[in-house]
């Protein structure tokens, strides 16, 4: 068992953080209290590479394992002090880009991976319904077959990239009476007739990321854009992006983690409280030896999660574990980093008040704390 990472992959995590200080980083205050994706950012991203790393070269991406794009994730988390930046990067890449390339057939890989991989066309999720959020199986989109064409009808919401996106993976019913086995997935564009974004949806977090509903009324779509098997499309999406999820959109998190522990460390040293600076205080290094474990911690889990599935190892209790944990421990983190600050941390002069806006989502978003619970606990007694 080997912990530690190559020369190569240092210097490639090294080579993303620098690119995102230096091409994400700033602006990110104004984009957040704008709450504005700024296309010029992903474009310069997308030249960097970022938005190809898992795809084959042959498709115009860079061949990363799941691993390489994880420490990409938490080198952009780090460097970019943008977790907004990061969502709409990883919604692309993991849960947009990935089951078209995985579950895609040879026509559906040629026609849309080299422009979701190029950053020219931005990708997205169609999962989350009005009354289908943790009850993901839940879904009412319906999906009915006829004249070559599957006719979409129903609302996603929270999704993310929506008002910004080229192209979603969208999961919608096919058999009713079948349930979860009754769920196919579909390639849609966003000229489909039929297809237009809903309403945006304002956030206290992650502001620089769009969300929106997606709205299907009557939408065609050409059965040739039909993901993968009929009625296997709940299950496909699901086991293809699980890991990828767990691993490349958490790992942002743990980057900035590591970032908010660095700036409660700068302001411990330079804040000082009765003669001297407050870090030589017991109960702040406590305060920041928290953090330290809640770090590293949170980084191998996630390692752990992005390696097995490198290895095809099947997780479903790891990914889970690892999405309770690093979520839950980042808002408390962002809770304990806001403390070390005092007063400041509560306005906007600082950094840190983004950070705790920001950590809430990882407990609400992609499953839920209870959801992950629940799923951890039905594994550990065989149901």
């Amino acid at each position: 068992m080997d912990f530690s990472i190559s020369e190569e992959q240092k210097l490639f995590k090294q080579s993303v953080t620098e690119f995102a200080r230096n091409e994400i980083q700033p602006g990110a205050t104004e984009r957040d209290a704008e709450a504005r994706f700024d296309r010029d950012v992903w474009d310069k991203a997308a030249e960097f590479g970022l938005m190809g790393l898992p795809f084959p070269e042959e498709l115009g991406g860079s061949d990363a394992s799941v691993f390489d794009t994880c420490l990409a994730g938490e080198a952009l988390g780090y460097g970019s002090a943008d977790m907004g930046f990061c969502l709409s990067w990883g919604a692309h890449v993991a849960i947009g880009g990935v089951p078209i390339w995985q579950l895609g057939n040879d026509e559906q890989q040629k026609k849309y991976i080299p422009r979701i991989a190029s950053g020219e066309w931005i990708a997205g999720l169609g999962l989350t319904e009005p009354e289908a959020g943790s009850d993901a199986a839940g879904i009412k989109t319906t999906a009915e077959k006829k004249d070559g064409y599957y006719v979409l009808n129903g609302t996603k919401t929270f999704i993310t990239n929506g008002q910004v996106g080229n192209v979603f993976v969208v999961l919608a019913v096919t058999d009713k009476e079948k349930g979860p086995g009754g769920i196919s997935g579909f390639i849609v564009e966003k000229d489909f007739p039929g297809f237009s974004v809903g309403n945006e949806i304002h956030k206290m977090g992650h502001r620089s990321s769009p969300t929106s509903e997606l709205i299907f009324d009557n939408c065609e779509v050409p059965a040739e854009n039909l993901l993968g098997v009929e009625n296997e499309g709940f299950m496909g999406v699901a086991l293809t992006t699980l890991e990828w999820e767990r691993s490349v959109l958490l790992a942002a998190g743990v980057g900035g983690m590591e970032l908010q522990l660095e700036q409660c460390i700068d302001y411990a040293k330079e804040r000082h409280q009765f003669g001297r600076p407050i870090a030589s205080f017991q109960a702040m290094q406590f305060k920041l030896a928290d953090l330290k474990v809640w770090l590293e911690t949170s980084r191998l889990i996630v390692y752990k999660v992005a390696w097995n599935k490198d290895q095809g190892i099947m997780d479903p209790m790891l990914a889970s574990i690892a999405k309770l944990f690093v979520s839950e421990v980042g808002v408390q983190a962002a809770d304990q980093a806001t403390q070390v600050f005092g007063g400041y941390g509560y306005t906007k002069d600082y950094p840190i008040e983004r950070s705790i806006r920001d950590a809430k989502l990882g407990t609400l978003g992609g499953g839920t704390s209870e959801i992950q619970r629940w799923i951890i606990g039905r594994l550990l007694i065989g149901k």
